[in-house]
């Protein structure tokens, strides 16, 4: 018997083809089900305190600019979603095309960008 991915739990994966987040929609979640980010409608993937992450491909992989000119305006996340459990398998990844040197692979380059609730560097200090 397998294990399949329930029909709405998207694999993101990196360049080098490890799963390396999860889709929910809007939700992201990395590979221990903890909530990392969400996607708006425009596919533009901001981090769960906010702050713009990047862009979410059709390959699926989050990508951005190596270096913007404009910041994009920090949004207000949804609601705390629920812990997702990610199953033990997932599917192959597709071939992906190689990245233009303008590009970078957050999930790869920079995945600090996308952390938990309780960690990361925009987070605020307790008082």
């Amino acid at each position: 018997m397998t294990t399949t991915i329930p029909a709405r739990l998207i694999p993101i994966y990196t360049t080098k083809g490890d799963v390396e987040a999860f889709l929910f929609y809007p939700y992201v979640y990395n590979r221990n089900g903890d909530w990392v980010g969400f996607v708006i409608p425009n596919r533009e993937v901001y981090s769960v305190l906010g702050y713009y992450v990047g862009t979410l491909t059709n390959d699926p992989r989050i990508i951005r600019k190596r270096s913007t000119g404009a910041l994009k305006p920090r949004l207000k996340p949804p609601p705390k979603p629920q812990r997702v459990y990610p199953p033990a398998t997932v599917p192959l990844p597709p071939m992906m095309p190689e990245l233009s040197h303008s590009s970078i692979d957050v999930l790869l380059d920079e995945p600090e960008r996308l952390h938990t609730v309780d960690s990361g560097d925009q987070r605020q200090d307790m008082d």
